[in-house]
């Protein structure tokens, strides 16, 4: 049996540190933030190889990704394509504005508890009584019950059960309405635009490199496609390197630098589960492992215990737009796909080939799947 030192000079090191309760033990080292620019490393600094950097580089040529970035310890140990292009990020809309609600929530100037009709929330020909009922916590775990039109495409509301059959807070449905909604909620509570909060309360904050704060910039953003609501998509447009900050927030639990952007208790709560994984699959499927919390997707823990995982949540949009989260490894993944024109990553091509990638990248025994 061949013998590793290392694992003689742990048990001394702690025995000694036992028998010595006043040594000196190390401070943790402050968090590294970007500056005007993100700060780069090389590959053996973030304890990974060349070799494997290149690797992942040809698995994402080979596709359609046209922008990743993967942020390790505050510092990017991997870049490609055009970081810095601005396009649509589709559903990762969605976990931003999750994120705005964390300090109005807190303020309590938008309680959870409050009602649609408390807000004084309808819709095109009348919501039902019991879909009055819905909070806006129902909303933001995406479990109101209010299977109303949406303004836009590209969720479940064909699995939707019949209106009025569901009680509010009951059952998970990944309903566009509900996170419209919240967009319209937010501005009427807070009397400004979604975007002007965004740029005040998060973009100036992180100092986002490639958002235009300007008023009126996203107007053609808000998007009423099927006109079958009153309550439009606020849809976001951010390039790779500025949806690597956003996440980096997440990361260091809301605190950009010495400032409490984001409520650190908001950020904890707004990424526990609400809906487990297997909820998701019997009512909204999705992709196997992941439930939901508060409009992030949460890697579910029954599932992801003992993985890197573990703790891990993303936002996820149609065409492949990601922002990934991984406290255990403090690692933070942005990928883009940009459209138009037409191009694709689907979640089976980024959870079930890129992710584990990237998580193989720091760590050996990362070979997760979420597929």
């Amino acid at each position: 049996m061949s013998t590793n030192p290392s694992a003689l000079v742990l048990p001394a090191l702690t025995l000694a540190l036992l028998l010595n309760e006043s040594a000196p033990r190390p401070a943790a080292a402050p968090p590294v933030f970007p500056g005007r620019e993100w700060t780069r490393v090389d590959a053996r600094s973030a304890g990974t190889t060349s070799a494997r950097l290149e690797a992942l580089r040809a698995t994402l040529s080979g596709g359609q990704t046209t922008g990743m970035m993967v942020v390790v310890g505050g510092r990017v140990v991997f870049e490609y394509g055009n970081t810095a292009e601005v396009s649509y990020i589709a559903s990762c809309r969605k976990s931003v504005i999750s994120m705005l609600y964390g300090k109005y929530v807190t303020k309590g100037t938008i309680p959870l508890t409050k009602t649609l009709r408390q807000l004084g929330i309808d819709d095109k020909g009348g919501l039902l009584p019991a879909e009055l009922d819905a909070t806006v916590g129902d909303l933001l775990s995406a479990r109101s019950g209010v299977y109303h039109p949406a303004a836009n495409l590209g969720d479940a509301s064909d699995r939707a059960p019949a209106r009025g059959s569901v009680a509010h807070g009951s059952y998970f449905l990944y309903n566009n309405w509900d996170f419209n909604v919240l967009g319209a909620i937010l501005e009427r509570e807070t009397k400004q635009s979604v975007y002007a909060l965004f740029s005040s309360d998060i973009a100036a904050p992180l100092g986002l490199q490639d958002w235009n704060p300007k008023a009126g910039a996203y107007d053609e953003a808000v998007r009423n496609d099927t006109g079958l609501s009153n309550w439009p998509a606020h849809h976001f447009l951010l390039s790779t390197r500025d949806m690597a900050r956003v996440g980096y927030l997440m990361l260091r639990k809301g605190r950009w630098q010495d400032a409490q952007v984001i409520p650190e208790a908001w950020a904890a709560r707004s990424t526990r589960l609400v809906t487990p994984a297997g909820e998701v699959a019997r009512t909204s499927p999705f992709i196997a492992g992941l439930g939901y919390g508060y409009l992030w997707w949460i890697f579910d823990p029954a599932r992801y215990a003992a993985s890197p995982l573990a703790g891990a949540y993303t936002a996820s949009g149609s065409y492949g737009q990601y922002i990934t989260v991984v406290p255990a490894l403090d690692l933070v993944v942005a990928h883009k796909t940009a459209v138009p024109p037409p191009r694709n990553v689907t979640n089976e091509q980024y959870f079930g080939t890129i992710l584990p990638q990237v998580l193989a990248l720091f760590e050996d025994s990362a070979k997760t799947s979420v597929r």
